[in-house]
């Protein structure tokens, strides 16, 4: 997956809630300058899952903020968000009833792919490339 010429967006946010509806203005706005309309549903859905999850299990110290990159990439976007926990992400298996737990098994249902990684500096980030219909029957 190659990136392309336009630059990365780069956003921090505090850990409240509100903040998810911020940071999912922001995506759609630059989705909108990238042409990338597409696939804004989709990805506006897999960062706010990932922001949320950052927020409510990072369990990182007061005052640290996460901060979220959207890239463009050919035919599509990838989304990061960086936190300062060292803990990945867990896929659960939810119980029928359960009013949580679902986060991860939506980004894996609607990006083409996700993971995590180990940050240069203290914690990870959680990645995935959401992509446009055409870009993921391209492969």
């Amino acid at each position: 997956m190659s990136e392309v010429k336009e630059s990365p967006v780069v956003l921090r946010w505090s850990r409240h809630p509100r903040q998810v509806a911020r940071a999912r203005e922001a995506l759609r706005a630059s989705l909108a300058a990238w042409g990338l309309s597409s696939v804004r549903d989709s990805a506006e859905l897999v960062l706010s899952e990932l922001l949320t999850n950052a927020g409510r299990h990072a369990r990182v110290s007061p005052g640290r903020e996460i901060e979220t990159r959207f890239i463009p990439v050919s035919g599509g976007v990838r989304i990061e968000v960086h936190d300062a926990s060292e803990v990945p992400p867990v896929t659960r298996q939810p119980s029928p009833g359960a009013t949580d737990g679902r986060g991860l098994l939506i980004v894996a249902a609607l990006a083409q792919s996700w993971g995590s990684e180990e940050r240069k500096g203290p914690g990870k980030f959680v990645w995935a490339h959401v992509m446009a219909e055409e870009a993921g029957r391209a492969r």
